[in-house]
This record gives C-alpha cells, sequence and structure tokens, in this order.
C-alpha cells in the first residue's frame, strides 16, 4: 500500500477560511476596545464584559453550528454555505461598525451606541455561524492519520492572517498619524481586512471542491475501518464506545485546563509586567510576539514529530515544557526590573510547547469520530477551549486583586501541570503511523 501524503497545496489554499476568521479577530481584540472607549466613553468593566461577549457566545453557536453543518447537503458541500454565507454577512456588518463610530463622534446621541452594540452582536453570530464549519473542512478532506500536520498548516495560515493585519494597520496607522487626534477614522482599516476576507473566501470557494474532495476521503477512511473509533447507529449517527466517550471527555477536560492556564497569561502579562517589573506596553508586547514566533516556527516540525511519535506523546511533552516555562517565568520576573534576553528564551519555549499541544489537540478530538460528525465534535473543542476563556480572566484577575500579582505565573502552571494528569487518561484519538524501514523511512520527510 502507498505511503499517505499530505496534500501541502491543498490543505493552504483550505486554510484560507482559517486566514480570513484570524485576520478578523485580530483586528476586532485590537480595535473594538479602543472604540468602546475613545468614542463612546464606556469603563473599563463594560468595555470587557462587551468583549468577552465572543467567547460567551462562542460556547453555543460553534458546537450548534458545527453540528447543524454536519447534516446539511448541498451541491457546495456541507461547510461551504456556512463560510460563505458568514463572511458575507460579517464582512457588511463590521463595515457598518466604523461608520456608526464616527457618526457617534461627530454627534453623540444614545441611539447610535445601541445601534453600534446591536451590529456588534449581530456581527459576533455572524462569525460564530461559519467558525465550526470552517475548521471541520480540513478532517473532513484530510485522512486522519495526516490531520496533525493539516493542523499544523491551518495553524500556520491562521498565524499569516494575523501578521496580515498588524501589517496593514502598522501602514495605515502609525503613531505619526494618529498622535494627539481627538477621534480615529477606522473605516480604511475595516475596508481593507473586510477585502482580505473576501479574497481568502473567494479563492477557496473557486479552488476546492468540497463535494468532490469530501467524497473520495470518505471512500478512503471506508478502506480503513481501523482509522474508525465511533459505530454507525445505523441511521448515519454515531455511536462512540464507552472508552472512547471517556478519553474524550478526559481531552475536552484537558484542553479546558491548558487554555485555562495560557489565557490567564496572555490576558495579565501586560499588566503583571507593568505592576511587578515596572515596564512598559512595548516590553511585554515583545514577549508574547517572540512566543507567537515561536510557535510559528514550530507548527510544521511538530506536526511531524507527532506522526512519528504520536499526538498524546507530543501533546504531554509541550503540557511539560509549558507548566516548566511558566515556573520559570515566575522565577525570573518576581524580583526582576527589566526583561532580559533569558525571559525571551523561556517564552520562545512557550511557543514551542503551546504549537506542540494546539497542533495535536483538535486532530485528537475529531480522530474519535466518523466523518459525518466532524462538525459537531469540532463545536466540542471550541466549547472545552471558549469556556476555560471565558472563566479563566475572572478568576486570575480575582486572585492579582485579592492575593497578589505574584499569583499570576504560578496560577498558569497549575492548570497546565493538572492537564498533565487528565491527559494520562486518555487513551484514545492518537495517531498510529506505520513503521518504516530503509529509505522508505525517509519518505515524507519532504511533506
Amino acid at each position: 500500500m502507498n505511503a499517505l501524503k499530505l496534500d501541502n497545496k491543498r490543505t493552504v489554499l483550505v486554510g484560507l477560511a482559517f486566514l480570513s476568521i484570524s485576520a478578523f479577530w485580530q483586528m476586532y481584540d485590537n480595535v473594538i476596545p479602543l472604540l468602546l472607549r475613545n468614542t463612546f466613553g464606556l469603563a473599563e468593566s463594560l468595555t470587557g464584559v462587551i468583549m468577552a461577549a465572543d467567547n460567551v457566545l462562542a460556547l453555543f453557536l460553534l458546537p450548534v453550528f458545527g453540528g447543524l453543518s454536519d447534516r446539511t447537503s448541498t451541491r457546495l458541500g456541507r461547510r461551504m454555505p456556512y463560510i460563505l454565507a458568514g463572511t458575507a454577512a460579517a464582512i457588511i456588518l463590521m463595515n457598518l461598525l466604523p461608520v456608526l463610530d464616527n457618526s457617534y463622534a461627530a454627534e453623540a446621541a444614545p441611539f447610535k451606541l445601541l445601534s453600534f452594540i446591536l451590529v456588534l452582536g449581530l456581527l459576533l453570530v455572524a462569525m460564530g455561524t461559519y467558525r465550526s464549519p470552517a475548521v471541520a473542512l480540513m478532517p473532513d478532506v484530510t485522512p486522519k492519520p495526516l490531520r496533525s500536520r493539516g493542523n499544523a498548516i491551518i495553524n500556520l495560515m491562521g498565524a499569516l492572517g494575523g501578521i496580515l493585519y498588524l501589517g496593514v494597520a502598522a501602514v495605515l496607522y502609525p503613531t505619526s498619524r494618529v498622535q494627539g487626534l481627538a477621534h480615529v477614522d477606522y473605516r480604511p482599516l475595516f475596508l481593507v481586512v473586510g477585502g482580505i476576507m473576501a479574497v481568502a473566501v473567494a479563492v477557496l470557494f473557486f479552488t476546492i471542491q468540497e463535494p468532490k474532495l469530501a467524497a473520495a476521503n470518505r471512500a478512503l477512511e471506508a478502506e480503513h475501518p481501523e482509522w474508525n473509533l465511533a459505530e454507525d447507529d445505523g441511521a448515519g449517527g454515531e455511536i462512540l464506545p464507552a472508552p472512547v466517550k471517556r478519553s474524550l471527555g478526559f481531552l475536552l477536560a484537558s484542553i479546558a485546563l491548558w487554555f485555562a492556564g495560557y489565557n490567564g497569561v496572555t490576558t495579565w502579562f501586560t499588566t503583571y509586567v507593568a505592576r511587578v517589573m515596572g515596564e512598559g506596553l512595548g516590553g511585554a508586547s515583545t514577549c508574547l510576539l517572540v512566543a507567537t514566533a515561536g510557535a510559528i516556527v514550530s507548527y510544521i516540525p511538530i506536526g511531524a514529530l507527532a506522526a512519528r511519535i504520536g499526538r498524546r506523546r507530543t501533546i504531554q511533552a509541550g503540557v511539560v515544557l509549558l507548566a516548566g516555562c511558566f515556573l520559570a517565568g515566575y522565577l525570573l520576573t518576581a524580583n526582576a526590573h527589566t526583561i532580559t534576553p533569558v525571559m525571551y528564551a523561556a517564552f520562545a519555549l512557550v511557543g514551542l510547547a503551546w504549537a506542540a499541544i494546539n497542533v495535536n489537540s483538535l486532530p485528537m478530538v475529531v480522530e474519535m469520530c466518523r466523518g459525518s460528525d466532524v462538525g459537531r465534535f469540532t463545536g466540542y473543542y471550541y466549547t472545552a477551549s471558549m469556556l476555560a476563556q471565558v472563566i479563566t480572566p475572572v478568576v486570575a484577575g480575582w486572585l492579582l486583586q485579592h492575593v497578589g500579582y505574584h499569583t499570576l505565573f504560578p496560577y498558569a502552571a497549575f492548570f497546565v501541570a493538572c492537564s498533565f494528569v487528565t491527559m494520562l487518561f486518555v487513551r484514545h484519538g492518537d495517531v498510529k503511523p506505520e513503521s518504516k524501514k530503509g529509505l522508505a523511512a525517509f519518505e515524507d520527510m519532504d511533506d
């Protein structure tokens, strides 16, 4: 039997959907708080509540629309209708926001603020309708043993989307242009990001024939029943055997735990650096940028490593490294007054550890289902991760306020370490690479 090989070009094209999503969320997280605070004058607490609304909505929308797309059958495929409609609605709604922002800045009125909040809510719903279908498209067209490598490319495409936004923002809004302005017009930025989203999804639509590719992958899976852990209930649904269901529960718990630790640091690190070390925004942002760079350069090697040693072992190694880095972060920052090269090195390892975890966790989840329920299981993954991201900023913030800022890194290390324990009980969802000998052992190295 010929060895399976990942179609890298096709996976890059499939990743265009995630690129568009990541570009949007990078802009949303950076710009919307500025509009709420600077134009509408909302307090930090209320701004924080509004900014958390996307995660709260995601808890409900992602599994619902993931499962709904599983049951959809059109000539465009199962996922593509949601990707096309969701992107179109999001582009229209997002470009109403700077118009309302500018109007309120010119002449403040309560109904304009209410209109802004309403449009923002509709925009979050539009984005929530197609995130799970967009992410489920890769497993739909990728054989199970290759999904870690596929997910590595998807993550790279998402990082590229964020970088595209940052580049556009840097060119359109340098400090020299916005410094001293009473109000900044963000319409050009929203238009350009909307254009990036439209072009990315248009290329995806015209190059990826979802029904044909998904059907071919289903036929391949039918030839390899050993890949399927779930059983058919006779009506096209899933019956997870009890051991697989138990593994899924522990895996989802692990996902929530490591997101609780990681997101706690990413949410509060800038404030922590300012309070504990007296450093400004630049130093903290550089540390987080180093971590992102560490993850980006690790995605592809980590995907290949998982194909060799297994997803579970790769994740466990990443969890140990991440917990160790957070403990090192405490020791390096507790009595320091400036960010050192050693701290940058620690954050580069944080990125490596996060890549080892992130690249392999979604494929492990969808490995436990048959092709008919990939969207629903993708929704499970995002529900676990979003639940942690709703709760952990509040819990970590309470500890910082009432116990002390020294709790941040131990808090993160504790939850990440707990995820190692829960991963010990995950027995399914791993890749089972075939052993190869001689020159055949090198045949996948050019993927």
